[in-house]
């Protein structure tokens, strides 16, 4: 999560969605930057307006915007199945290592997914909770060229986005029944995406 005081911005990292290389352009411009732990890296939009809005906004008297990517739920889920396959985690628990595709997102469906299908949700990462309000910017992954000149226009600079954190590159395929059942029971993922898309 980077904080941009004087332009009353922050900047949400929502993993798996560019936010590494985000991170390594817009740092040295930040007023704080939370890179580690994950947990506090990773903040979710209604964690930060029940936690640290109130901190970094000085309780109303500084508002400021929140933007954030979204990347297409399956091409999401895929990036995620790419890069736990590493040779890094051979024979680690969150290892996806001879679990094919639709394993993984069998496994993610599941209610206590395994470790390895252990990766959250973007529409529970994205979602304020009731009384909340609604993120301010949010920018698809497959048009980061938006995002970024956004971000530009903003802070006034030219950034330059290095390749970080980047998945092995494979080509993956869902089963049409496993891929029904998905936008089924993770519709909240589908609605969110479809309505961002919708815009534009």
């Amino acid at each position: 999560m980077l904080v941009f005081w004087k332009q009353k911005l922050v900047v949400l990292a929502v993993p798996k969605t560019g936010t590494t290389a985000l991170e390594a352009a817009l740092e040295p411009h930040a007023s704080a930057a939370i890179l580690d732990p994950p947990g506090m890296k990773h903040v979710s939009l209604s964690r930060y307006r029940s936690v640290l809005e109130g901190f970094f906004e000085q309780r109303g008297r500084a508002p400021h915007e929140v933007m954030a990517i979204m990347r297409e739920p399956i091409d999401w889920l895929g990036s995620w199945y790419r890069y736990r396959s590493r040779d890094q985690l051979k024979g680690k628990p969150n290892s996806t290592q001879g679990i094919d595709f639709d394993g993984f997102v069998e496994a993610w469906l599941e209610d206590k997914p395994p470790s390895f299908a252990q990766v959250g949700s973007q529409a529970k990462f994205l979602t304020p909770e009731a009384g909340q309000a609604e993120i301010d910017h949010l920018f698809r992954y497959d048009r980061m060229e938006e995002a970024v000149g956004f971000l530009e226009d903003r802070l006034g600079k030219s950034l330059n986005l290095p390749r970080k954190n980047v998945s092995p590159d494979f080509e993956l395929a869902l089963s049409p029944e496993l891929e029904t059942r998905l936008r089924r029971e993770r519709a909240a993922e589908f609605d969110l995406w479809n309505r961002l898309c919708a815009k534009g």
